[in-house]
């Protein structure tokens, strides 16, 4: 296949994840790792690190992506900056941790726990979970280390980490309105985190492909990044004019079955 039908497929698959995303409220690893995974395995990229590459640039992605969104919840003055300042370290230091651990896990086993992760989120998806508020937010050693444990799923999965941060804020009686926006600025320093933690975790692994730093494809991280950037405000905008609710059911339907793609490619 030819190096421009690659480049096609990264600009459709980042027009696809950027709306979704703007349309859905979800972070696009989602799609993007799936989807890269395999298009990765068809390229050549050998097995033993096809899930780390799709891994470490989706989360090279994000962090161009996520920007739009965090000034979006700025200016609309939903972020929590307190909560911000204290949860960062952890989710940084979690993500960027994590990734030396990915690095030594095989894709096999990350692929499975891509899967199992996905399924747990397209779970709250479907039932539409929202956690009754019961208590208060801990102090900066408790937030912190909640942000230990949402940054280093986070870079196992390729989120920005609003499918566990929002939930938890909520629990601490943070408004859903200031947890999404908190969660949206959260979402940038664990990308840059994670990003940078495949980037140094892949700069001596065998078999990359041409133009890759470390586990960042760098054709794929321009164009995907480019056409998300360019798709999600159109998402947003169509949020208020579509039935989100039952859209996010069917395409927590369609999350599971890209991850058993996902699976199938990996073992199969």
């Amino acid at each position: 296949m030819s190096f421009d039908v690659w480049w096609m497929a990264y600009l459709a698959l980042g027009a696809v994840a950027g709306f979704l995303a703007g349309l859905l409220g979800i972070g696009g690893g989602g799609m993007m790792v799936p989807i890269l995974t395999s298009i990765f395995v068809a390229q050549s990229v050998p097995l033993a690190n096809v899930v780390h590459l799709a891994l470490g640039t989706a989360m090279a992605v994000m962090v161009i992506t996520s920007i739009s969104s965090l000034r979006a919840h700025h200016r609309l003055g939903s972020v929590r900056w307190d909560i911000v300042r204290m949860i960062t370290p952890g989710v940084m230091i979690g993500a960027f941790a994590t990734t030396f651990f990915a690095a030594a896990v095989a894709s096999k086993a990350l692929a499975l726990f891509f899967a199992i992760f996905m399924a747990f989120m397209s779970a709250q998806m479907m039932i539409d979970v929202k956690p009754k508020p019961t208590r208060e937010l801990p102090g900066p050693l408790g937030v912190g280390a909640v942000g230990l444990g949402i940054g280093g799923i986070s870079s196992l999965v390729a989120i920005g980490g609003a499918a566990l941060s929002v939930p938890y804020m909520v629990w601490c009686n943070v408004r859903l309105q200031h947890a999404i926006g908190t969660s949206a600025a959260i979402g940038w320093p664990v990308a840059v985190a994670g990003a940078i933690g495949y980037l140094i975790n892949g700069i001596d692994a065998p078999g990359m492909p041409e133009y890759s730093i470390g586990f960042i494809y760098l054709p794929a991280l321009a164009t995907v990044a480019v056409a998300g950037v360019l798709t999600a405000p159109l998402g947003a905008k169509l949020a208020h004019r579509m039935p989100v609710k039952r859209l996010k059911k069917v395409f927590a339907v369609f999350f599971l079955l890209l991850s058993a793609k996902m699976v199938h490619t990996v073992f199969f």
